[in-house]
């Protein structure tokens, strides 16, 4: 019998997300030194502008709360809340707003929107938006962009043509120094980048989902941004999250950590508190995403 990729993607979502519940997260609120709720959390966003939320990839608690925060921010401010994601490609964006539309298959969407291949952790966020008519945002920079800078350095996107200029943020693209740039190399354990090639290109994938959040503000007033990252991404609001700050300085920006840690039971909290205002520590006994 053959079975469809839809059916695989419903059969593991529930399956994960049945193992869910309040009981395998907490989360800490670093200005209250506290316990907090997800309610408190969108409380919160009635005063701020954007939600950073980072998490750890296969963290299958962490989507699932990623999840349930956009479905709260939607249901705490209609009609305002966005949603922009790392794990889709701003070249994509016809592909998402066609589907998102109810025009095109999710077959089709999956392949043509070139879905991560660990889509199903993210399609409970997808459904949703299209069920409830939300705008979607790809905000990453395109792998052939990414590569090209892995390759040449940033110079090389001076040379491409104008047509490819509605794709990318705003050249030249800085590289952030300092901490970020430390905190980069301790994660390659102290191997060679080369000329910082690999570092230019976090830093575009940093600018351009950045400019991506940037420029809706300047299309739309009033909105309510969720965007969903790798944490290194917004980690001490670092990344992503600055290279924000500096495009649209007047935005009040939060960010959530999430992530599986060991000290599940008992956690240190001070040990983790600059990685930004909420901490949710989530709990490693349960199965992993992939």
């Amino acid at each position: 019998m053959k079975i469809s990729l839809l059916f695989i993607i419903l059969l593991v979502s529930t399956t994960l997300s049945a193992q869910i519940n309040s009981t395998t997260y907490k989360i800490y609120d670093v200005k209250k030194q506290s316990l907090i709720s997800l309610a408190d959390i969108i409380k919160d966003m009635s005063t701020a502008d954007v939600l950073f939320y980072g998490e750890d990839h296969n963290d299958s608690t962490g989507h699932y709360l990623e999840s349930e925060i956009f479905k709260k921010l939607c249901e705490a401010f209609p009609k305002k809340t966005v949603l922009t994601m790392e794990m889709f490609y701003t070249d994509t964006q016809p592909v998402i707003d066609e589907y998102l539309a109810g025009l095109i298959s999710e077959k089709n969407f999956i392949k043509e929107g070139r879905a991560w291949p660990n889509y199903k952790d993210y399609r409970p966020l997808i459904e949703y938006a299209r069920q409830n008519k939300i705008k979607v945002i790809g905000a990453n920079a395109a792998t052939r962009y990414s590569n090209a800078v892995t390759m040449d350095g940033l110079d090389v996107l001076k040379n491409l043509p104008k047509s490819s200029a509605s794709f990318l943020p705003p050249l030249p693209i800085d590289t952030a120094n300092g901490r970020y740039n430390e905190k980069f190399l301790e994660t390659l354990g102290g191997h060679s980048m080369g000329p910082m090639k690999i570092y230019q290109t976090q830093n575009l994938w940093d600018a351009t989902m950045a400019w991506s959040i940037a420029r809706l503000f300047k299309e739309h007033k009033g909105i309510k941004v969720l965007q969903i990252n790798g944490r290194f991404h917004s980690d001490e609001k670092l990344g992503a999250l600055a290279k924000l700050q500096k495009y649209a300085p007047k935005l009040h920006i939060l960010n959530v950590s999430a992530f599986s840690d060991e000290s599940f039971d008992n956690p240190n909290w001070g040990k983790f508190q600059n990685l930004g205002d909420y901490i949710i520590v989530t709990d490693p006994k349960v199965k992993r995403s992939y």
